[in-house]
């Protein structure tokens, strides 16, 4: 279900600091400029003052600030890290970013902690959706030889902790309403996320978040204004504990397709098997005191 990266990484801290030169005004046109620290264990942000007027001088002043050592010391420039940006090619929204052969030689947390930083700064630009960066025209690779190809700022989570933690990517299998509100359609996302969140939690965080669009046909199973109290498993059942926003269905979509969006969601996971829903931590009339088993019955497939 997941492939280890194995990479230490800390959680993206925010700084009220202006980076580039910037003397600290507070502006409206503000975008974070992210940093690796000096130890290579995190990634943080600093605030930037943008004063291109052009999308292209826009790109082109964000590139430089991650070529350019930030003012706080303990952190260094993610383009600025022994290797060259060869060249950018930019395309309908999608961002390439060719440098040279020293990339390679990033230790694997560091090129992690550099990728993250530079996607995270770009894709703020209007008109960056993804990135990819290159190595003298070639695809990068991870340590398990799969293709890093376009990447977005929601393939890096944050996490609200200061510990160091391991990202590593999660294929998990979803289950979202059909358009008739009645039934349940799966579909897998992958993306990273801290190990220090519960893969139950991550499930459940992610049913909230909505399909991705990129799939026609899936719509929201939950409130999106739901807020998750605590995700906790014990003897194979997972107690998921939410807030009222998740009675309060969304368009046409039943209470039994927003509660087996979950239930079907987290029996993915080979550590479950049954599920209980809470709300403030009791169970309201609307659900059942029993846990829930999976209930494959309400899934049906997209039509072509």
């Amino acid at each position: 279900m997941k492939k280890i990266y194995g990479i230490l990484l800390a959680c993206i801290c925010m700084l009220a600091i202006v980076s580039c030169g910037q003397d600290g005004t507070e502006a409206e046109n503000l975008y974070q400029v992210y940093y690796v620290s000096n130890s290579e264990t995190k990634v943080e942000m600093h605030a930037h003052e943008m004063e291109a007027l052009t999308a292209e001088d826009e790109l082109q002043e964000l590139m430089e600030c991650l070529s350019t050592s930030p003012e706080k010391l303990e952190y260094k420039a993610p383009l600025d890290m022994g290797f060259r940006v060869l060249g950018t090619k930019l395309e309908e929204g999608n961002l390439a970013i060719d440098v040279d052969a020293a990339y390679n030689e990033l230790p694997v947390m560091t090129e992690v902690l550099v990728r993250a930083a530079v996607v995270r700064t770009l894709t703020q630009l209007e008109n960056v959706n993804l990135v990819m960066i290159t190595v003298e025209g070639n695809q990068l690779s991870d340590r398990n030889g799969n293709v890093i190809s376009w990447m977005n700022a929601d393939q890096f989570i944050d996490n609200d902790g200061n510990e160091i933690n391991t990202y590593e990517l999660a294929r998990v299998k979803l289950y979202f309403a059909g358009e008739s509100g009645t039934d349940l359609i799966a579909a897998y996302r992958e993306k990273h996320y801290s190990t220090n969140t519960p893969m139950e939690r991550f499930v459940v965080e992610e049913l909230i978040a909505g399909p991705s669009g990129q799939i026609e046909g899936l719509y929201p199973s939950i409130n999106p204004n739901t807020k998750i109290v605590n995700v906790m498993t014990k003897d194979g059942v997972c107690y998921v504990n939410l807030d009222e926003n998740f009675l309060n269905v969304v368009n046409n979509v039943s209470t039994d397709v927003s509660v087996y969006s979950i239930v079907n969601s987290l029996a993915e996971l080979s550590n479950i098997n049954k599920v209980q829903i809470l709300i403030n931590g009791e169970v309201p009339s609307a659900l059942s005191s029993a846990a829930y088993e999976r209930n494959l019955d309400i899934v049906t497939t997209l039509e072509n």
